[in-house]
């Protein structure tokens, strides 16, 4: 079931809803569509590169007791820290993430290669000075959580994709990091979750996320160009 939050963010009216879980974009208006996750796993539900929004906290309680909120990218802080502080509860970063902490202003914990004792596991997808990403998996369910690699905005699709490789990423898609995955549902940090046929989504954008560059390109170009 899809439903929209207003683009003040003033007011939670609903959010895509799946087994073990929800997903929400405060802004569905704003160009990169920032999305946000909540995963329960035993009655515990841990929140993902959240965006605040009225009604989060009712949401939330639906599904069990708020134990962590979890940062998966080093840009995406967002509203992490208002929402461990508001429940008491602890920021999750990876243990190798540099420079986030710091601007986290809420208590920190540190995961491995797996978070906690959700059964989820860490998997490095990009490491390097300028781009710290980890993405989620859940061998249970299939479930995959990649925050910025790749996306289902606008930003990130080409023509015919449902989910598409970062333009940043296109020409040297993540393929060695992703395509050990065969997933049910793809949650990421930007558009909508891919729930249905997720593994070939996964496949389309890797494997045509070269071919696709200049037209993806060229559409950025025209979005653009005044009217």
């Amino acid at each position: 079931m899809t439903f929209r939050v207003d683009e003040s963010a003033s007011s939670l009216e609903a959010v895509d809803r799946f087994d073990g879980g929800v997903s929400w974009i405060a802004h569905p208006d704003e160009r990169m569509q920032r999305a946000s996750h909540a995963l329960e796993r035993n009655g515990e539900v841990w929140v993902i590169d959240p965006v605040d929004v009225d009604g989060l906290d009712e949401l939330l309680a639906e599904l069990g007791t708020v134990t962590g909120v979890v940062v998966l990218l080093d840009r995406h802080k967002r509203d992490a820290a208002t929402i461990a502080n508001r429940h008491g509860i602890e920021v999750y970063l990876p243990d190798w993430f540099e420079g986030v902490a710091e601007d986290v202003d809420a208590p920190i914990v540190r995961f491995g290669a797996k978070l906690a004792d959700t059964g989820l596991e860490a998997h490095v997808v990009r490491n390097s000075r300028f781009w710290q990403e980890v993405g989620l998996s859940d061998p249970t369910d299939g479930t995959l959580v990649v925050p910025e690699s790749v996306g289902a905005s606008e930003y990130f699709l080409a023509r015919g994709e449902r989910l598409g490789v970062h333009p940043m990423l296109r020409a040297v898609p993540p393929r060695t990091q992703l395509e050990q995955f065969d997933p049910s549902r793809v949650l990421v940090g930007h558009g909508p979750s891919v729930l249905e046929n997720a593994d070939a989504a996964l496949e389309d954008a890797l494997s045509g996320s070269r071919r696709r560059t200049p037209w993806l390109y060229g559409g950025m170009v025209r979005r653009l160009l005044p009217v």
